[in-house]
């Protein structure tokens, strides 16, 4: 799962870097959304390690917020980023 999610980030950037400019309030959101989807990945895989649990509340609901935004001004974004939610909520984030 986490292959398709990290999928999903790279085809998210790629969408985003042909789309033309992103004002950026949504760029700058983007971004935190991403850092910290790869700090709890980052944090999961050591706790995997550890063999302890980890708490990953709100990503999910964060990536759909962003995908209703882009719905608006970035319409060819927002099915990656809908996608993207979707997955984080399939993994239980």
């Amino acid at each position: 799962m986490e292959s398709k999610l990290k999928e999903s980030l790279h085809q998210l950037q790629s969408n985003l870097e042909s789309s033309g400019p992103v004002d950026e309030e949504l760029h700058g959101l983007l971004q935190k959304l991403d850092g910290d989807i790869r700090l709890l990945l980052e944090k999961r895989a050591a706790l995997k390690a550890q063999e302890e649990e980890s708490t990953t509340y709100g990503l999910a609901e964060r990536s759909q917020e962003l995908s209703a935004k882009f719905a608006v001004k970035h319409p060819k974004l927002e099915p990656a980023l809908r996608e993207l939610g979707e997955i984080l909520a399939n993994m239980g984030i």
